[in-house]
């Protein structure tokens, strides 16, 4: 989201003619769900994708239809649409998407001539928003309610509190009554004709420990936008040039590190213990497993792991806190190399982000 709201950004500030197309909703089998979105630009040239197939095609050609009808430019020109498509019939069978799946999708020239003052700011917070990581929820109006027209749109902080809108001010309030919580991290809802669209809060991985696994985690983790963080108490292991993309590259005595950032480690920050020792380890976890962290995780057999778990409770670390702890990391898919080890713990953070949970067969049995 972060790279479309900015590529978007750039259109606005260099006057370039685009339609911004969006999925609002859906029902049934499709082949995107709602938040995903699409530019379209005049010369035919998209940004993102609905899904491709039919739909996207069609979509496509409304949108080159509006900017040619004058949707940049003159007065009186296309505001936003709410397009709907069944893929049971004419928009499912070349695609074998005849699945009887239903999606609504928002076509609106937002640089249009206009629209395109509104439209600066509104997408201008919204790409602030995104940078930062803060989460925020957008709500569009499919058919009119609340005093606004279908194809308004309005900005909510993680907070609740309006930050942007393209449509009437006053109808707001309503749709703020409807807001879910981001820290519950909802999927997109509907409630009386109008979508919600949540971004959730950006999640930082806080990797201790920066060697090959840490490292392969690293990689993909950040392709699937994570915020990476790593920790190492050697400076070679901690570097941009093994991790190039990480926000923060920490070097120094673990424990020590650890210490001072513990009381300040929130549910946005997950933690991966992967050090090179079982001392470490098992001091990493000693100063992580009682934060408030969203996820404790920590490699390692399970006899290691076992040990480990024994030495806690013997200095004080409640046996329902290690019962917390995901180990050992990642789902089983049988992994024997290291980047096969990497995809397993992604896969399991990822679920945690999306799920808020996981169910680990392997976690090890706290007992005092």
């Amino acid at each position: 989201m972060r790279d479309f709201l900015a590529q978007l950004n750039q259109a606005l500030e260099r006057s370039r003619d685009c339609v911004y197309c969006a999925v609002v909703e859906t029902r049934g089998s499709t082949p995107q769900k709602a938040g995903a979105a699409m530019l379209v630009f005049a010369d035919g040239s998209q940004t993102g994708t609905l899904g491709g197939g039919c739909v996207e095609a069609e979509v496509k050609r409304q949108a080159l239809r509006t900017l040619a009808d004058g949707g940049a430019d003159g007065a009186g020109a296309p505001g936003p649409r709410i397009l709907s498509f069944c893929l049971d019939d004419n928009y499912g069978w070349d695609d074998g998407l005849i699945c009887g799946g239903r999606m609504s999708i928002l076509a609106d020239p937002v640089a249009a001539t206009h629209r395109r003052p509104a439209a600066a700011g509104y997408y201008r917070a919204f790409g602030e928003l995104t940078d930062q990581g803060r989460g925020c929820t957008e709500a569009v109006v499919m058919a009119k309610t609340a005093g606004a027209p279908a194809g308004s749109r309005y900005l909510f902080g993680i907070d609740g509190a309006l930050i942007a809108a393209l449509g009437p001010a006053p109808a707001a309030a309503a749709l703020r009554e409807q807001l879910i919580p981001l820290a519950k991290r909802p999927k997109p809802w509907v409630h009386h004709g109008v979508s919600y669209l949540p971004v959730l809060p950006r999640v930082a991985l806080f990797i201790v420990g920066g060697g090959h696994v840490g490292q392969a985690v690293a990689k993909l983790a950040g392709d699937v936008d994570f915020d990476i963080w790593v920790l190492d108490d050697r400076e070679a292991y901690a570097s941009a040039e093994r991790f190039p993309t990480a926000e923060k590259r920490l070097v120094g005595d673990i424990g020590q590190v650890l210490r001072e950032l513990a009381p300040k480690l929130t549910p946005s920050v997950y933690a991966l213990i992967v050090t090179r020792g079982h001392a470490h380890d098992e001091e990493a976890l000693y100063h992580l497993a009682t934060t408030s962290a969203g996820y404790v995780g920590m490699i390692g057999s399970k006899r290691k792991i076992k040990l480990i778990y024994e030495d806690l409770l013997a200095r004080g670390i409640a046996a329902e806190t290690l019962a917390k702890v995901h180990a050992p990391l990642g789902f089983d898919i049988g992994s024997q190399t290291v980047p096969e080890i990497a995809v397993s713990i992604v896969a399991e953070l990822i679920a945690c982000r999306n799920r808020g949970a996981t169910i680990s067969a392997a976690r090890i049995q706290v007992k005092i």
